[in-house]
């Protein structure tokens, strides 16, 4: 069945914050001491104060109180130093080990994918879930509780406490406060709308960039700088303005609120109903005290926080896109696994679609027979490269059996099934290691001499040898490859796994005509002795398979050898006519047979 269907969904995940829930709770408690610590002793000036007041008169103080008022002051400031060192550090600690623990939950996921999401999905997706979103989540650990918890606490701590001591003062200094929450819901309106619009216009900007620089080489070898530029330069059009539109439908009430938040103003509103008051003979200018020192906290945490909504809204979104992932449907492992016995590859009524409801193989029946080689050919779309992609389980199939050695695949425990089926995409993938181990992928227990006669083997020993640190040269540092030399330390990958079945898709597809002779020959090495499955565009190169089998929308139309086909006068006829007109050159050496 398909991956979509069949293959078994993730179980739900355990919470992200699970590994860490001890920690959260101890960041909870640290906050809120560290919270009450940080307004405590501003109550306690005031009561200070008000205890003092009679030593103005000549009267008597009480001793007692004062120095009661001066420990707990200075207990709680203390508290609140450590509480807010602590919740740091906790929270930090805490943080790396959601990020250990999550790293390792995604590479852990990503091993039980099938392969064929690698191909749907760039490398560029597989670093933002491990790098980006990961790290995303480090505000909502490290920043997000103890911000939410001061935000919270602290303008509740100070209102309780101006209530009991002057009500009118605590009304005048929620005003500041609650024309910020009205007003930022008025300006934040249609918000949801605008972050996805800005995410768009950034995304569309990054993609025209990287297109820009990454292609600059090609399009000015075919003089189309102009073309390409325009495209970038547009991309950047649109997204300065959207910013700008944005910043000037938003930029009148974001002032607003900065005006009426900031502390200068906040303390010249609270000055000026404290005097009204004591004018009034409603309150005492001692009053006034509590309103001065506790009224600027009320809205310093609020806006402390509205600067973290970004950094939270990403982080929102990036435990969405890991709880996504997380439910992407793994590979389905046997029960009871098949063994292989032998090495034939038979396709029995195989329907298969990446999406189900539209299947682009439609009841495949074929038996490519052990140690021969079976090619697939077929205009593009055909289905020629997702037929042989079902056989090393890139995808399953949605109805009939792919079985290798008698097998079906989806009965085979995975490693038993890459023991048995090699495969060499056009597609190259190298590691950034030293040649030596990305030859020994498959095999990591292989000798040098045996990782070095696989090189021999696959036409590209002796080009390793020119690089100055040879077998120990690094792709990618000391080791530039060309495409057709990659693709031949691919080849000596597969040599070296021996797998008695193999699957090829157009390998020599980008190779230059020197590079595509040494890698068919490096093929024909490899394709010795094992049962191959090929999927050709050069039908030059399978001219001596032992079955071509001809796929147009999605089904088998003829099947034969070449000299059959041809002389049947149907369709490999016609595609191997324009062939030749088009590719006029005789077989190269090395052509697999």
């Amino acid at each position: 069945m398909s991956q979509n269907s069949d293959a078994a969904p993730a179980a739900n995940p355990p919470s992200f914050f699970a590994p860490v829930r001890g920690s959260l709770a101890a960041i909870i408690a640290l906050s809120v001491v560290g919270a009450v610590g940080s307004v405590v002793p501003y109550i306690a000036i005031v009561e200070l104060a008000r205890t003092l007041m009679p030593a103005l008169d000549g009267n008597s103080v009480d001793a007692a109180r004062v120095w009661l008022i001066v420990v707990i002051a200075g207990i709680a400031l203390f508290a609140s130093f450590i509480a807010a060192f602590l919740s740091a550090l906790v929270s930090h600690f805490a943080d790396a080990e959601l990020q250990l623990s999550l790293r390792r939950r995604i590479i852990g996921h990503l091993r039980r994918l099938p392969l064929g999401w690698f191909d749907q999905k760039s490398s560029g997706t597989v670093r933002k879930l491990v790098e980006n979103d990961v790290v995303a989540l480090h505000q909502l650990v490290a920043h997000a509780i103890q911000d939410v918890i001061t935000a919270v606490l602290v303008p509740v701590i100070c209102v309780v406490y101006l209530w009991t001591v002057q009500w009118q003062l605590a009304v005048a200094a929620l005003v500041p406060l609650i024309l910020t929450l009205v007003i930022y819901p008025i300006m934040m309106r249609g918000g949801a709308e605008k972050f996805a619009q800005y995410d768009a216009a950034t995304s569309a900007l990054a993609g025209a960039t990287v297109e820009f620089v990454h292609g600059i080489a090609v399009v000015k070898r075919f003089g189309q700088v102009g073309r390409s530029h325009a495209r970038y330069r547009d991309a950047t059009g649109a997204y300065v303005r959207f910013v700008g539109e944005w910043t000037r439908q938003t930029g009148l009430l974001f002032t607003v609120i900065e005006v009426i938040t900031s502390p200068v103003i906040v303390l010249l509103w609270i000055l000026a109903v404290g005097l009204w008051l004591v004018g009034a003979g409603v309150s005492q200018p001692i009053d006034m005290l509590p309103g001065i020192l506790l009224g600027l906290s009320l809205t310093g945490p609020l806006m402390k926080l509205g600067s973290s909504g970004q950094f939270l809204r990403n982080a929102t979104k990036a435990q969405q896109s890991l709880a996504d992932f997380f439910a992407l449907p793994t590979v389905t492992q046997p029960a009871a696994p098949q063994q292989v016995q032998g090495n034939g590859v038979n396709f029995d009524d195989v329907t298969f679609g990446y999406d189900p409801e539209h299947p682009v193989l439609h009841e495949i029946a074929a038996q490519c027979a052990p140690g021969t080689v079976s090619a697939l050919v077929g205009a593009s779309g055909s289905g020629k490269s997702t037929l042989a992609k079902l056989v090393p389980r890139f995808y399953d199939a949605d109805a009939g059996t792919v079985a290798i050695g008698g097998a079906d695949v989806q009965q085979v425990e995975m490693t038993a099934l890459y023991r048995e089926v090699g495969f060499v995409f056009q597609e190259v993938q190298t590691l950034r290691a030293s040649l030596r181990d990305n030859i020994r992928l498959t095999r990591p227990d292989a000798t040098d001499a045996e990782v070095e006669a696989a090189a021999r083997a696959a036409q590209i020993h002796d080009r390793i040898l020119r690089f100055e640190r040879g077998y120990d040269a690094v792709v990618g540092d000391d080791a530039n490859l060309s495409g057709g030399e990659a693709q031949r330390v691919t080849i000596a990958r597969a040599l070296l796994a021996d797998a008695p079945i193999l699957v090829l898709d157009e390998a020599t597809a980008f190779a230059d005509p020197d590079s595509e002779a040494a890698i068919q020959r490096a093929l024909s090495t490899l394709a010795a002795g094992r049962s191959v499955l090929v999927v050709a565009h050069r039908l030059h190169t399978i001219v001596g398979a032992d079955q071509i089998l001809v796929l147009d929308e999605g089904r088998v139309i003829e099947r034969g050898t070449h000299a059959e086909l041809v002389a049947q006068g149907g369709r490999f006829a016609t595609m191997w006519h324009d062939y030749q007109q088009n590719h006029d050159r005789s077989l190269p050496e090395g052509a697999l047979a």
